[in-house]
């Protein structure tokens, strides 16, 4: 992974420094509330609804072991013993004192983190696939180039204040595990018709108040190409973005204004004025970017392991749990493993510190040091041997990391809502919790099969509702909570987004109508269908009678 030089750890430490300085000055009462505002932003503070919120940046989801611990040291000293990953592959806490965040802050930048540009209007933290460098599907490996794109676009002046804010992700294999076409620039690496790898770009993706899917602007870009090209979009949404109304702000209201083909001439026409400049990413630039994501020292081993292929025979749990929960890896011998943070009665995406603290010591014990947090709000561990997975899976087990629901129903993902947010027009945890509840029988989810659900409490979708197979958002009737259903959503290389089936429910309708939508799914499906490809073959229509004839 990638390791801060000398001026990244200079740049970071003296960020530490300035704020914690403003901070003192906001505490003396020598900077109002309105000067402080963007100062906290641009080092991922919000004043959330109880308390200030602080979100870490974890570049493109990649984290050592050293940097969990030191995650877990924070929420155990400086908030109340857990932290929440995000669909962002970032990590929250939710009760810093603000007086404490500098301190946090240095924390941080002792084992090369940050909470820059975690928030505010600008370039937030870069996506990317949390089975990067190990897939079998992998065209090449992301991570180079959103570590570059890291690099150019941290503390960039003249992206320091867009109209909204900005966010990128990369992709490098068929299958997409980072909802790409919903993100402000998606960056596909994809070989053109000579077998030279390039990116094709989306540009004007995003969820909120208005869910678009990005339009492809440039079916095939050179790599060198990369950042004068980036460089070129931005100074066009710069330019032309509106910043008299934040909800017509983002890019994908500037690309639908223009339309898709007229934006893209305008980004043509500026990169004109950067292409082959000074920030044409060089053969030697790639390379040194590369010699951050080599390989570990794995081991030569052979596809078949004899004591595995027996605990897989002899324990129905661990099979199970294998199946489920684990990947092919690129290395004979070696599998992918996803520690779901989704236990019965564990709101999504939450870890406490002891759990972080154990996702450390299973990383050194098991795969290499290093974790990835996924866009599901989950941790993989990438590279761990066959041999190994019956002791890891024991441990995750006795731990809350073995839950094997990995893609089913309640393998959820779920935003704060109401119980933190100030935006959230309703609760999303308590919602979790019911279907985790209604849904508890793992046998019922396999088989229901493959099923994302998502869920959002307010309209900014930080639950990606928009895309879940089943989306729930909370809303405002009222003054009351209550909650819209949509079906359809798709994160993956087919990315839709969800139609809302009719009028909202309340709290304690929601598990009810979720049930009645999957038992009408169980009676239209045909063999091996899962649930978005019955929903595609037969449409909402009899999803719909089903849910408001009380059938």
């Amino acid at each position: 992974m990638y390791a801060y030089n000398a001026c990244d750890q200079q740049m970071v430490d003296d960020r530490v420094k300035q704020y914690r300085d403003q901070t003192r000055r906001y505490l003396a009462g020598e900077l109002t509330e309105e000067e402080f505002l963007p100062l906290r932003l641009q080092n991922g503070l919000y004043i959330q609804r109880h308390a200030p919120m602080l979100r870490i940046s974890i570049p493109y989801g990649l984290i050592s072991s050293r940097q969990m611990r030191m995650l877990a040291h924070i929420a155990k000293t400086y908030d109340k013993g857990y932290g929440h990953f995000s669909t962002r592959q970032n990590i929250q806490y939710h009760w810093p004192k603000l007086e404490r965040v500098p301190d946090i802050l240095a924390d941080l930048a002792s084992v090369q983190m940050h909470a820059i540009q975690t928030s505010g209007n600008c370039i937030r933290n870069t996506t990317s696939d949390q089975f990067a460098g190990v897939a079998l599907d992998e065209t090449e490996d992301p991570r180079p180039w959103a570590e570059l794109i890291r690099q150019w676009s941290t503390f960039h002046p003249e992206f320091a204040y867009l109209p909204r804010k900005f966010k990128i992700a990369v992709n490098g294999a068929d299958n997409d595990r980072i909802a790409t076409a919903v993100h402000d620039i998606g960056l596909y690496l994809t070989a053109n018709e000579t077998g030279e790898i390039g990116f094709r770009v989306l540009v004007g993706g995003g969820l909120g108040r208005t869910p678009v899917i990005g339009s492809i602007i440039c079916n095939w870009l050179p790599k060198k190409h990369l950042l004068s090209y980036l460089e070129a979009i931005l100074r066009v949404y710069n330019r032309f973005g509106r910043r008299d109304n934040k909800f017509k702000a983002r890019i994908k209201i500037l690309v639908r204004a223009m339309t898709p083909e007229k934006f893209a001439e305008a980004v043509n026409e500026e990169w004109q004025h950067l292409k082959d400049g000074p920030i044409t990413v060089t053969n030697e630039e790639i390379a040194r970017l590369k010699s951050f994501f080599t390989e570990p020292a794995y081991e030569e081993l052979k596809q078949s392991d004899a004591g595995y292929e027996q605990q897989l025979a002899e324990d129905t749990q661990f099979a199970t749990w294998v199946k489920q929960n684990t990947d092919s890896h690129k290395r004979p011998g070696y599998s992918i493993v996803t520690l779901t943070l989704k236990k019965l009665g564990q709101t999504p995406g939450d870890a406490t510190d002891q759990q972080m603290s154990l996702l450390a010591d299973l990383a050194d014990q098991y795969s290499f040091g290093e974790l990835r947090v996924t866009h599901e709000q989950n941790i993989v561990l990438a590279d761990v041997k066959r041999s190994d997975l019956f002791a890891l899976w024991k441990i995750a087990s006795a731990n809350g990391f073995a839950t094997p629901n990995r893609g089913l129903l309640t393998d959820m993902i779920c935003c704060p809502g109401g119980d933190f947010c100030a935006l959230a027009n309703a609760k999303s945890i308590p919602i979790a919790n019911q279907l985790q509840q209604r849904f508890a029988d793992l046998d019922f989810q396999y088989d229901i099969g493959p099923l994302d659900l998502n869920i959002s409490g307010c309209m900014n979708a930080c639950g990606h509702h928009h895309i879940g197979h089943i989306g729930i958002l909370g809303v405002d009737k009222k003054g009351a909570e209550f909650y819209q259903i949509s079906l359809g959503g798709d994160s993956s290389h087919n990315t839709a987004l969800g139609k809302i089936i009719g009028p909202s429910f309340s709290e304690a309708e929601v598990a009810d109508v979720i049930e009645k939508i999957i038992n009408e799914y169980l009676e239209q499906r045909i063999q091996g269908e899962r649930f978005i490809d019955t929903y595609r073959r037969i449409g909402i229509k009899p999803f719909k009678k089903r849910v408001y004839t009380n059938a």
